[in-house]
């Protein structure tokens, strides 16, 4: 007999995240590790077993490696070596290559991988950690976002049941049908990108003998794009044409038209067509990403066509820029204007994010034949266009904008809203690894007692950036003497007076006890009473 909401004991968990993809679990751990239990509601049991995204930058590793799993996304990954721009022949127009070694963020500057290997690493992550629970098979089908405590309705996929949750906040995870979207009243904003891709996935142990790096194909009658992801695995992307869908191309003989140019050397039996599919890349940004203490992230706020391979990354940074301001209201550290800073800060980066992919994708498959005659008399001599190499090659993104936890002035702008260096120090250690969960001070100055209390009483680490260190090389190329870094490591504020710098740092303190991952260690599920104090009124 099918259970009904109304006789059911209603649970309630401080923080609910609604779909477990990569941004709904990195949001859930991230809490996890501040001591906010969370529970992570998604409509699949396991994870979604074809690969979308293959793409992640040295800023996303870093976000990774905050989770304690850079040594397991090592071993599922490759590190790209930058990309080429190439015609129908694969006659390279241009080629931008990246270092493969570590950059100012401790990781390759491109990682390519196989985002249900991911996945798996990120669950099973998360299983470690006290405070976080996963219920899969579960759909959300009601929100009551103006209920305080925020109202949920769930039903058990594989029972029917129906049950009950209510959560101080909640996290719409649930990608771009977003019901959490619809609930809030928010809307998707077209940014005028539709187009219709052929996504194609290889597996093979013969060598296709190519140039370990993405394959821009620049033409004019059919863009596309090619990269190796594992030792044995490749993706192609292609535009589709109008009269074209994804049944024309069903088997490897169908599509050996479009991939002989990279398959040439190997029979098609030799290949092993893993998955075929039709996608729509848009370009989309939610106009409101928050309601009360619900919130909207990845692909529920904005979606970003993958010619830049920023898609997942959002997500992440969505997450990253996040859970921590959720955590210090939750307990009581943070002002809720704390909150406000997500949107301001995370929108108009996600913006910048699109339309860069939106032009990435527009140089280099649009014009018709106009365009690629222009292509192939432009793209040979870009090399040499001063910073532009770098501009292709350097993944950095853009300082978050001012905010109430972004301050930015004339004299030390150029610093604030960046991340933070994560340099290799003196003791063999990056400097994430010192830097902690909270905030931090980093000095090329030594703190005084009274300097040292406020920073410590405030729940504060502090670094010392030793004369003639790569860490004071930076300070000094931005003439400051102290930062305050944030515990996403965005640069919150600098100065050349160490006394603003230590007043400036927050209130935030961490439960060292709860960062720290146990996987004997099952949470506490008894009902939590919401928190009145973090409700809007």
């Amino acid at each position: 007999m099918t259970g009904t909401a109304d006789s059911a004991t209603t649970e309630h968990v401080p923080v609910v995240v609604v779909g477990g993809g990569p941004t709904g679990v990195t949001a859930a751990t991230l809490l996890a590790e501040y001591g906010v239990d969370t529970l992570v509601l998604d409509r699949w049991p396991q994870v979604y077993p074809q690969p979308r995204a293959v793409h992640l930058d040295d800023e996303v590793y870093r976000i990774l490696a905050r989770l304690g799993i850079a040594e397991e996304f090592a071993g599922i990954s490759r590190a790209a070596q930058g990309l080429r721009l190439v015609d129908r022949n694969l006659s390279v127009l241009a080629e931008f290559r990246r270092d493969t070694t570590l950059t100012r963020n401790g990781f390759p500057a491109a990682s390519m991988f196989d985002q249900p290997q991911l996945e798996e690493l990120l669950r099973t992550n998360l299983h470690r950690h006290p405070r976080a629970r996963f219920r899969g098979d579960t759909e959300v089908f009601e929100l009551a976002a103006g209920d305080r405590p925020i109202r949920l309705r769930m039903r058990d996929r594989t029972t029917g049941d129906e049950s009950v949750i209510t959560a101080d906040f909640v996290l719409g995870c649930d990608g771009a049908n977003s019901m959490v979207r619809t609930t809030i009243g928010a809307q998707m904003r077209n940014l005028k990108f539709d187009q219709r891709w052929l996504v194609v996935d290889i597996a093979t142990d013969a060598d296709l003998h190519q140039w370990e790096g993405v394959h821009q194909l620049c033409d004019d009658h059919r863009a596309g794009t090619y990269m190796r992801i594992g030792p044995t695995r490749y993706r192609w992307e292609f535009r589709l044409l109008d009269h074209e869908s994804v049944d024309d191309y069903a088997t490897v003989a169908a599509l050996h038209p479009l991939i002989a140019p990279w398959t040439r050397d190997v029979d098609d039996a030799d290949l092993q067509l893993i998955r075929v599919a039709e996608y729509t890349f848009r370009a989309q940004l939610a106009d409101c990403w928050r309601r009360g203490n619900v919130f909207l992230l990845g692909d529920a706020a904005h979606l970003t066509p993958p010619f830049i391979g920023q898609g997942m990354g959002s997500g992440l940074r969505d997450a990253m820029n996040l859970s921590w301001k959720i955590a210090g209201v939750w307990r009581g550290d943070l002002s809720r204007s704390a909150l406000d800073s997500y949107e301001t800060e995370r929108r108009p980066h996600a913006r910048h994010m699109i339309w860069l992919a939106l032009n990435v994708g527009r140089a280099m498959t649009c014009g018709g034949r106009l365009g690629t005659a222009a292509r192939s008399l432009i793209l040979p001599w870009l090399h040499l266009v001063p910073g532009l190499r770098t501009k292709v090659t350097d993944s950095q993104t853009p300082p978050l904008r001012s905010s109430t936890l972004v301050r930015r002035t004339v004299r030390t702008g150029r610093v604030g809203g960046h991340l933070c260096r994560n340099v290799l120090l003196d003791n063999g250690s990056f400097l994430d690894d010192e830097l902690g969960l909270g905030f931090a001070v980093i000095t090329t100055v030594a703190l005084s007692p009274s300097q040292r209390e406020i920073v410590e009483t405030r729940g504060a680490s502090t670094v010392h950036a030793a004369a003639g260190s790569e860490l004071a090389r930076w300070l000094k190329r931005h003439q400051v003497t102290a930062v305050v870094v944030r515990p996403d490591r965005a640069i919150m504020f600098a100065s050349r007076d160490l006394d603003t710098v230590c007043r400036a740092v927050p209130r935030f303190l961490v439960d060292h006890q709860c960062a720290t991952p146990d996987a004997h260690i099952r949470p506490d599920t008894s009902p939590t009473a919401p928190r009145a104090d973090i409700i809007d009124e």
